[in-house]
């Protein structure tokens, strides 16, 4: 989770919303995200979903069945489902986002039994760390 934290301080000086992702597969990460959505200019580009485009380029398959993603927000419903999609098996989350959050706070798309394939979702890891990080950015932002 340290390593997402750094990957969020990046999108952080990038005016980003600073969230952070790793992906790690045999304990060597082979992935890394951050949120760029404003820098794209992009919707889609948060950071989970850049470090699974990333993942499945080194490992050139669609399908991550032997990694773990470490994301220091609870994912929303897009990357939820595209976690889903890439059959990652292990979820491991900072902060939960009362919010947007589709692993088990709004939603629980990752463990969601009508779908074909289900993740194993641990949540709150460094959350106080992860959310102060959020938090931070958006206490900026107001006047």
């Amino acid at each position: 989770m340290r390593q997402a934290l750094a990957e969020a301080t990046k999108a952080s000086d990038l005016g980003e919303v600073p969230i952070g992702c790793v992906i790690v597969q045999d304990e060597r990460v082979i992935a890394k995200g951050h949120n760029l959505t404003e820098s794209l200019k992009d919707a889609t580009a948060h950071a989970e979903m850049m470090a699974i485009t990333s993942a499945s380029s080194t490992l050139e398959s669609r399908y991550l069945t032997d990694v773990t993603l470490y994301v220091t927000i609870e994912p929303c419903p897009m990357c939820a489902g595209a976690i889903v999609l890439a059959r990652i098996p292990r979820l491991v989350f900072g902060a939960y986002d009362i919010k947007a959050g589709a692993c088990g706070t709004l939603y629980n798309i990752t463990e969601d039994k009508r779908l074909n394939h289900q993740v194993h979702v641990v949540g709150g890891v460094m959350d106080t760390d992860c959310a102060a990080l959020v938090q931070r950015y958006f206490k900026g932002m107001r006047p």
